[in-house]
């Protein structure tokens, strides 16, 4: 007999094709059985694409398609329902960021998986990365000493301002003006340095606020800084742009993590290829690995399905703490917003 659990994933959209559904079928111990998305277009198109025994519109026949646990990658206004049905059914649940549009929403969506008695992770691929674990293993062995501060940023253009229709006309690029709409890139992208701050300093946030810049008029700030006090003593600053180089014709972007203690410095770039630690012994060349590994977030949820617990995954209350960040100092740097005009 297989101890292959049979995951059902709901939402067919980019995040589930190009992270998560590869990383659901590379894991021996789990198996994609079936796929949910109400636009057939997306539904189908993945489900030929991948190989995908069983795919539906409708979200009863999903949950009655014999799916032992779900992945939900719908959009963020969708999760609360897609949870409040997986409890239903009594299906454990792997969500991604953000948990819910709002605290009260996340409250309710972990009140109900608990009743049922069902796990509620949320999905932070990052942390999975080999550099963002050797980054939390060489804390813990205080390879550079009592982290003091965290300097996390990610500066890019989320795929420009513009795009071309399907006459050659210049127009407003529809992915980036819906993530403006949907908070901003704190509350999209930044949840993922939140969550990585918290993993690595194991310390909760004790305050935190947040300042913006606006190169476009969305509510939100397109670029925009956060500033957080651990516990622990620690402080991270997290600084996030949807409008670096967003305009320019050649595009770049700086994506980079430096981990500052009393005995040294850990420093991660992306765009280099770089990842060192420095202290007074010396400096370190780490084996450098892309920021994401949704490979390791499944591998780790399909032991948790069989256990019942993981020491690695997101829980659903630090998932929501994580939005919550995210939101209320994206609202204060609005509501702190010097308008020029």
């Amino acid at each position: 007999m297989s101890n292959r659990k049979k995951i059902g994933l709901m939402g067919c959209g980019e995040v589930a094709d190009y992270g998560h559904i590869p990383a659901i079928l590379n894991v021996p111990e789990l198996e994609l059985y079936a796929i949910f998305d109400p636009c057939e277009k997306n539904l189908f198109r993945v489900q030929k694409k991948y190989g995908i025994p069983d795919a539906f519109t409708s979200s009863e026949e999903f949950f009655r398609s014999g799916i032992e646990a779900v992945s939900i990658t719908s959009p963020a206004p969708c999760h609360k329902q897609n949870v409040f049905d997986a409890a239903r059914f009594g299906l454990p649940v792997i969500c991604e960021k953000p948990l819910a549009m709002d605290k009260t929403e996340s409250e309710e969506m972990i009140a109900v998986m608990k009743k049922a008695g069902l796990p509620l992770y949320s999905g932070f691929c990052y942390r999975f990365s080999p550099c963002a674990l050797k980054i939390r293993d060489l804390i813990q062995e205080k390879a550079i000493g009592d982290v003091r501060a965290l300097r996390l940023i990610y500066n890019w253009n989320c795929h420009g301002k513009y795009e071309l229709d399907g006459n050659g006309e210049k127009i407003i690029q529809k992915r980036r003006e819906g993530r403006m709409f949907e908070g901003g890139p704190m509350v999209d992208c930044g949840t993922h340095q939140i969550d990585l701050a918290m993993f690595w300093l194991n310390s909760d946030v004790a305050a935190y606020c947040g300042h913006g810049a606006w190169a476009d008029e969305y509510e939100a700030p397109d670029h925009m800084w956060l500033h957080m006090d651990h516990s622990n003593g620690a402080h991270t600053v997290v600084e996030i742009s949807y409008s670096y180089h967003h305009t320019s014709k050649d595009r770049r972007l700086e994506f980079v993590y430096e981990i500052i203690g009393t005995g040294g410095v850990i420093r991660y770039d992306r765009e280099a290829k770089s990842f060192i630690m420095s202290n007074s012994s010396g400096t370190y060349e780490l084996d450098f690995q892309p920021e994401k590994n949704f490979e390791g977030m499944y591998e780790e949820w399909a032991q948790a399905l069989h256990t019942g617990k993981s020491d690695l995954l997101t829980t659903a209350e630090a998932g929501m703490k994580v939005t919550d960040i995210a939101r209320e100092a994206t609202n204060d740097a609005i509501r702190k917003r010097i308008n020029s005009r």
